[in-house]
């Protein structure tokens, strides 16, 4: 199986939350890298961006969490660009009404369907 794996997946791995845990013994059970791709990684960014403004995080922490993200990716996981056809195939999933789904949720189903990967994430 190659995993995928969105931001709701990405942020306990960086941060205390009550799924740290349960996703912390989901990667170590992994037998192969991640998939993570670069529209994940500034979701993560983007993530820590509202951490900061609301007050929640400090910048300093924040930036030490996605240094720590970076080299984490960069060593352990295989990453993914995002190609036009994503975006287009995100264009029809968001499309189909009865989904559902956003557009950021969209396009991380269209990168799994493009590299035959299993979605990871979480409510």
């Amino acid at each position: 199986m190659s995993a995928y794996l969105d931001a709701s997946v990405l942020l306990p791995n960086l941060l205390p939350e009550p799924a740290s845990a349960a996703v912390d013994a989901f990667l170590d059970g992994l037998r192969s890298a991640p998939l993570v791709s670069d529209f994940a990684a500034a979701e993560v960014a983007s993530a820590m961006s509202r951490l900061v403004r609301m007050g929640s995080l400090t910048e300093s922490i924040a930036n030490l969490r996605l240094a720590d993200f970076d080299a984490w990716r960069a060593e352990g996981c295989q990453t993914i660009e995002v190609v036009g056809a994503d975006i287009r195939l995100c264009g029809v999933i968001v499309r189909r009404f009865h989904l559902g789904l956003r557009a950021t949720d969209a396009l991380h189903v269209a990168i799994c369907r493009r590299l035959s990967a299993t979605l990871v994430t979480q409510p």
